[in-house]
């Protein structure tokens, strides 16, 4: 059966290829459909992602940061997209960059794993060169420091959170262009931007541990039900004196999930 063409349908949109051409939703071709156009697939070697630039990644992600009374809880989704794909469903966003310092990482996955492993080697020559662990803001100054200088050739939107001796839990936002501010709650990625209103109303300053946990997964579980770019599981990791907790939340076991 011939396809019959449809008045104003573009196949350079991608909800017009699914609905015309499911087979070839991935591909684009110049021009409109109109009576001259068949709905032929295109050719080996046509397609194109003409709304991605050469070598562009069209990224999403939600990510977050919250001080309690002794420590701090750092959490963030687990889903890597590649243009239109999703590339990785259970990414780990969470990287440890010394005992109890931990980065959240959001923007270019290959910039923000190369910042890490510099500033995980800067801070392995500061703790031999002074025989002690690193401040959670030594940390944060080095992330930053790499993030500003490299600022034209990086998509690197960073959270740095940690507990040391000296001032306990902190929590520092990076966002991209090499910023550092200091805050008692960071979020951060695409799917930060649906939630602000939720953690404006529900954060406490002062929360217990057990608060602040659930503070993190209903927030992160909101943003992955309205954010199409995240979503998979939530991961969480709780830092105080006593150590590192990691925990994995299911995406069936979320809190709140997609209406």
């Amino acid at each position: 059966m011939m396809n019959m063409p449809v008045l104003g349908a573009d196949r350079a949109r991608f909800a017009d290829r699914e609905i015309l051409d499911p087979a070839s939703v991935m591909h684009t071709a110049e021009g409109s459909l109109g009576p001259e156009d068949d709905g032929r697939a295109l050719q080996s070697g046509e397609s194109t992602f003409e709304f991605l630039k050469d070598g562009e990644v069209d990224l999403g992600t939600s990510i977050m940061a919250v001080a309690f009374d002794g420590g701090v809880v750092l959490g963030a989704d687990s889903r890597t997209s590649t243009g239109v794909y999703i590339a990785n469903r259970v990414t780990n966003k969470l990287t440890k960059i010394d005992e109890r310092i931990y980065v959240c990482r959001s923007g270019s996955a290959a910039d923000t794993q190369a910042i890490s492993e510099y500033a995980r080697y800067f801070l392995d020559n500061h703790r031999m060169a002074y025989g002690q662990a690193p401040k959670v803001a030594t940390a944060a100054n080095i992330f930053q420091q790499l993030c500003y200088h490299n600022k034209a050739n990086l998509t690197a939107g960073i959270l740095v959170a940690g507990w040391d001796s000296s001032k306990g839990g902190q929590v520092y936002s990076i966002p991209v262009g090499g910023a550092m501010l200091e805050r008692p709650y960071t979020i951060g990625g695409s799917g930060s931007s649906y939630i602000y209103g939720f953690c404006d109303s529900y954060y406490k300053p002062n929360m217990t541990r057990d608060q602040t946990e659930e503070f993190v997964a209903r927030a992160l579980s909101h943003a992955m039900a309205r954010d199409g770019s995240s979503g998979g599981v939530v991961r969480l990791v709780i830092i105080d004196e006593s150590g590192v907790e990691r925990k994995m939340i299911p995406g069936n076991k979320l809190p709140y999930g997609p209406l």
